[in-house]
């Protein structure tokens, strides 16, 4: 069984990022993609909803310290996610880094993982979609989408005394379908896309931030931490809705707490190094990609978040009510009177902020199963490109009706924390693999350095062990039992298939080549 631990070789990695021809992904995307593309996963509904859930919960205005400690966070997963991207520029992400650095068990626990990040993600987030597509409509004066047709069979609410059941969320799985056709269609197709909604959400959030800076209420500020002895906030009606008697709840504590609740807004910019092997140069290219994307998100989400806070008071945001998603357009018709269209603006930034995170974690996860059926672990159906659009179409429609069945029949609630939990143990491991590499393979070129990440003095790595872990152990108890049932049953299936099948235990190596058609060689037949 030891040998379920065996490494796939690094010269093989770097061979299958080199290659081209049929069988291989186009390179087509250059740095500004890559950072539309993280922006594009980073900034969805997590800015509008999760900032004022911090604020009321945890930070106060503290908030956008919150944001920073959050984002510091990020930052250690990021920089080893640059260096392995820059070093190792082929599609798989997490998974191809595990195979190279900790081994095929370890690569397949990681992509299966993923799978929770991405593929489930997905799904959530366009249950999410259809909702806010209803909001909109409202907005608009239109009449909405009926109960039935955007709500799984598992949903039932009272509308005007009438009991409602839903049959299947429509809108959920049209835009799976429409987004992973574009997929298939191109690349280069799907980052135009990608880049025209980044563009305008952006500019959405901006708007926001610039005419909201002149409402501003300094009072609104004071005190920028919450402190220790703060009473109970009560809402409009005089009940008590939150007290802080725990250590994360008011203070420098309150602000940690509030990093933990806004860290998930930052998931996403991992993304982008799925799409390592379509960048036109990734050495540069890709941590331009992770790093950029992060900077600018970060960027934005700071002066959000002081915004926000400054023109509303953060105590209005306890209720519940307000607390979520309606935060934003809240404190719009609040507090900005004459701007009451920025709210329905807002509304459209979130709705264009999920269509392309589903973009983007679409492509993620078909990426992930490319490089996993290329070694055997996966069916090699996911792994063919379309002879016309050289995209991993078959994947890309595999993924249409398991996400798109997800979305149609099943509640988003059930998902939960799933995705956070796939993505945090992917930065667990990436970061354990740029310590691990850094002594196995210490000659190895590196186009991009993760700074202080020296086998005697690892702190990055380090540090991303240990606040990722942190944030997976702070995830609440059934959430970690759904993920330990979905890891158990990932187990059995390489037990099952991946072991017998996997190109690496069966000493086959896969060989690039620019001819129709790539080989398959046995290594003691070439004296390999």
């Amino acid at each position: 069984m030891a040998n379920i631990f065996a490494k796939k070789p690094l010269a093989q990695l770097l061979g299958e990022a080199n290659s081209t021809g049929h069988g291989t992904l186009k390179r087509t995307l250059g740095a500004g993609n890559l950072v539309a593309l993280g922006v594009g996963a980073i900034i969805g509904a997590g800015l509008f909803v999760r900032t004022a859930a911090a604020a009321a919960q945890a930070s106060g205005p503290g908030v956008t310290l919150a944001f920073i400690v959050a984002a510091i966070g990020c930052v250690f997963a990021g920089l080893c996610y640059a260096e392995f991207a820059a070093m190792i520029p082929i599609a798989g992400s997490a998974y191809t880094y595990a195979y190279t650095t900790m081994g095929e068990f370890v690569a397949w626990i990681i992509g299966w993982a993923l799978i929770m990040e991405y593929a489930l993600g997905a799904a959530t987030v366009s249950i999410a979609w259809s909702e806010y597509l209803n909001k909109l409509l409202e907005a608009f004066h239109m009449p909405p989408i009926s109960y039935e047709l955007s709500h799984s069979p598992f949903e039932s609410a009272a509308i005007d005394g009438v009991m409602h059941s839903g049959l299947i969320n429509l809108p959920a799985l049209l835009v799976i379908v429409a987004l992973s056709l574009l997929l298939i269609k191109g690349t280069q197709e799907s980052a135009m896309f990608n880049a025209i909604v980044v563009f305008l959400k952006v500019a959405i959030v901006l708007v926001f931030i610039a005419v909201g800076w002149q409402f501003i209420n300094p009072a609104n500020h004071t005190p920028y931490l919450i402190p220790e002895n703060a009473e109970p906030v009560k809402n409009a009606a005089g009940t008590v809705v939150r007290e802080y008697t725990e250590w994360n709840k008011h203070g420098w504590g309150g602000v940690l707490g509030g990093a933990a609740i806004v860290f998930f807004a930052f998931i996403g910019f991992d993304a982008v190094s799925t799409a390592a092997q379509e960048a036109k140069n990734p050495k540069r290219d890709m941590p331009i990609g992770i790093l950029g994307s992060l900077a600018v998100c970060t960027v934005l989400y700071i002066l959000f978040g002081h915004v926000l806070t400054g023109v509303a008071n953060w105590r209005e945001f306890a209720d519940p009510a307000l607390g979520g998603e309606a935060s934003v357009t809240y404190a719009i018709k609040a507090h900005m009177p004459g701007f009451e269209w920025l709210g329905t603006a807002v509304t459209m930034a979130i709705l264009l902020g999920f269509s392309s995170v589903i973009l983007v974690m679409l492509m993620g996860q078909s990426r992930v199963f490319f490089s996993m059926a290329k070694d055997g672990l996966m069916p090699k159906a996911f792994s063919e490109l379309h002879p016309k659009f050289n995209t991993p179409y078959k994947s890309n429609l595999a993924l249409l009706v398991f996400v798109g069945g997800f979305a149609a029949f099943v509640p988003g609630s059930l998902a939960g924390d799933l995705t956070s939990f796939g993505t945090l143990l992917a930065f667990v491991l990436v970061s354990a693999g740029v310590w691990i590499m850094r002594r196995s393979d210490p000659a190895q070129p590196r186009p991009f350095r993760a700074p202080l990440s020296s086998p005697s003095f690892p702190f990055v790595p380090v540090m991303g062990i240990l606040v990722c872990t942190s944030m997976i152990l702070a995830l609440d108890g059934f959430t970690l039992k759904v993920a330990m049932g979905w890891m158990i049953l990932g187990f059995i299936v390489y037990f099952l298939y991946g072991k017998r099948n996997s190109m690496l235990q069966r000493g086959i190596v896969v060989v690039p080549t620019e001819m129709e058609e790539q080989a398959f060689i046995e290594p003691d037949q070439h004296n390999r």
